[in-house]
């Protein structure tokens, strides 16, 4: 087997959320700068409809591509997706706070405090997918 095999084998799952969790980013940050510059919407609510947004994108690739989670019934799909939007809606109040903090507190700029909220968001998410969300569909 070569080497090149060998580190995608190993590094797939962290490869793919890096891959999946770019395109959520985007989304989220796209969705963000639309809702809060383009429709003037309070910066809160646009970091809201981006998070929603964003998490409905993530939670379908993440499930698929990034932990191969499987299930058997609807109420595992049911259950496995109320956990994921739990634990998002925990990095939303994080993702909140920090938006609070940078814009409204240290009254940087909203798109730049949302560029570096999402690093933080990022490493969470990951965190609470991996760990306590699809642990049943790691390889």
């Amino acid at each position: 087997m070569t080497t090149i095999k060998k580190i995608w084998l190993k590094y797939k799952g962290v490869i793919a959320y890096l891959f999946f969790g770019v395109l959520t980013t985007l989304i989220n940050i796209i969705a963000f700068y639309l809702f809060g510059t383009v429709f003037a919407l309070y910066y809160q609510l646009a970091n809201v409809i981006a998070w929603l947004l964003s998490v409905l994108f993530a939670f379908f690739t993440n499930k698929v591509w990034v932990f191969g989670s499987k299930y058997t019934t609807m109420k595992a799909f049911w259950s496995e997706m109320g956990k994921f939007f739990f634990y998002r809606g925990v990095s939303l109040v994080i993702d909140a706070a920090i938006m609070f903090l940078g814009v409204s507190v240290l009254k940087v700029d909203k798109n730049l405090t949302k560029l570096l909220d999402q690093v933080v968001v990022v490493l969470i998410n990951y965190f609470f997918s991996k760990f306590l969300i699809f642990k049943n569909g790691n390889k």
